[in-house]
């Protein structure tokens, strides 16, 4: 453990340099900009609201934020997720060349996008203003839930990064796995129908949903769930676990492949 503590030492320099580059070439050759993590999910939630609200006479008037919580983070946990499974063919010929701790690489990805999650989360704060949405002691919860995310994040893309070595349509696989977690996630919706309909067991099994759930008890004024905490706890440490046990197993094959 103490090598690895200080090889990472030793290359975080390198780790802070990954993630301005990650944000530079994310919004290069954009007018827009950084400004444009405001603007989308902000445009989303508007059209999510008009279609789950207003055309299914949902008369909340706080369900803009209810989306728009879910929406956040969902966002975070598909593009970090997407962009770690590449990371490592991304640098290949930094991997050829010079020596890096290839982890560096799906660490960078996961904290680039984190960053990115970390400035959206200005608009929440804007709507739920706008919206009345009173904060509460409560609100201090949203930590766990902001913390476990990216924890899960690199667990599952460090598993994605050491497969989409060997397996390359592991990229489409993914596509469509992402769309299941999405509307298993309860983003759109209330999740009672599915719970009250037998079929609580496919919130049970998104590791997302957990995670979403006390994110939005957080923001609304509740305490934390805490079936939903230990769900979300043993996703994320469990997919850390075994990410880091297979990539580990693995990282020094990746330049046969690469």
């Amino acid at each position: 453990m103490k090598k690895y503590i200080s090889n990472f030492t030793k290359y975080r320099f390198l780790l802070g340099e990954l993630i301005k580059k990650g944000i530079t070439l994310k919004y290069r050759r954009s007018y827009l900009g950084i400004l444009w993590t405001l603007i989308e999910p902000l445009l989303t939630m508007i059209v999510l609201t008009i279609v789950f609200g207003t055309l299914f006479g949902n008369q909340d008037k706080q369900f803009p934020v209810y989306i728009l919580s879910g929406r956040l983070l969902y966002s975070f946990f598909s593009n970090s997720t997407k962009i770690a499974m590449k990371s490592i063919r991304t640098h290949s010929g930094m991997i050829k060349k010079v020596y890096v701790p290839k982890y560096m690489y799906p660490l960078a990805s996961i904290l680039t996008d984190y960053v990115i999650f970390l400035i959206s989360l200005i608009i929440l704060v804007l709507v739920g203003a706008v919206l009345k949405v009173k904060p509460t002691f409560y609100l201090f919860q949203a930590v766990i839930p902001l913390v476990l995310m990216p924890i899960m994040a690199y667990g599952i893309g460090l598993v994605l990064a050491t497969l989409s070595v060997f397996f390359r349509d592991l990229e489409y696989i993914w596509s469509v796995a992402l769309m299941m977690i999405m509307y298993t996630s309860a983003i759109f919706y209330k999740p009672a129908r599915i719970i009250d309909g037998g079929y609580g067991w496919l919130l049970d099994i998104n590791p997302l949903y957990s995670i979403v759930v006390n994110f939005r008890n957080s923001i609304f004024g509740m305490p934390l769930d805490q079936r939903a905490l230990a769900l979300s706890l043993i996703y994320s440490f469990g997919f850390l676990v075994v990410g880091i046990f297979m990539f580990v197993k693995k990282q020094d094959q990746f330049i046969l492949h690469v």
